[in-house]
């Protein structure tokens, strides 16, 4: 009887004996799991930090410049390619080209340089500087023409005397007057700047008092015309 049940006991260990070594076999495999997980976000944390300092450490503009870089490269290489081949570089960019990206590019020319009207002398003069500066289309063989009658002279020093004997062509007197016409038709758009009137009468105290009695003028000044009138008049009633 005591033999049956000593056996009863060890039949029922052993399962629960097993069970447990069995959790603690997946304990231990999760373990080595986290802490292969926990190696494996250190070493990725630490390269993004290698990567983040070396992008703190290049100048500002780095990104811009080595998408410019890798835009120059690849033109070269389309060149040389077009140049191997024996086609027109610019006819084959042309043709990579859509219609939507070509009208995009004419849009954004023309708003490069809008006219916003006059906003002060300085910028008009530099306006008109950088229109001129634009216009202008180097004349090699008259530079040329000019370098061979000048000769040592070309290249002035103290001792030279070429001031004032240059004579403009005919094509550069012309191209003078029009864009001296354009000038005019432009500026006759504008609002001329008004000229101050002596002669005006004083019914102001300031430049401010001034201003407030032209708008009141423009927009009331036919309604008060005959009040105004009996009034310098000493006839109002």
């Amino acid at each position: 009887m005591a033999s049956c049940a000593e056996g009863s006991a060890s039949i029922s260990y052993e399962p629960t004996e097993s069970a447990a070594s069995q959790k603690r076999g997946e304990r231990l495999r999760k373990f080595r799991e986290l802490h292969f997980k926990r190696n494996e976000a250190r070493k990725l944390n630490h390269k993004e930090v290698v990567e983040e300092d070396k992008r703190l450490k290049l100048p500002t503009n780095w990104e811009a410049k080595k998408a410019r870089l890798e835009w120059e490269l690849m033109t070269d290489e389309k060149k040389k390619e077009c140049a191997a081949k024996g086609e027109d570089y610019d006819r084959v960019k042309l043709l990579e080209i859509s219609a939507e990206d070509a009208e995009r590019w004419e849009r954004k020319k023309k708003k490069k340089n809008p006219d916003p009207g006059f906003s002060g002398y300085a910028e008009a003069q530099l306006r008109q500087y950088q229109r001129l500066t634009k216009q202008i289309k180097p004349d090699m063989d008259g530079y040329e023409r000019q370098r061979e009658q000048c000769g040592e002279d070309f290249h002035p020093t103290s001792n030279s005397l070429i001031h004032g004997t240059h004579v403009p062509s005919k094509e550069g007197i012309d191209r003078m007057v029009e864009d001296v016409e354009k000038q005019i038709e432009k500026r006759a758009k504008y609002s001329r700047r008004r000229a101050y009137n002596d002669d005006a009468d004083i019914d102001y105290i300031n430049e401010r008092n001034a201003k407030f009695n032209k708008k009141a003028e423009r927009f009331y000044g036919k309604y008060t015309a005959e009040i105004k009138q009996n009034l310098e008049r000493g006839t109002a009633v």
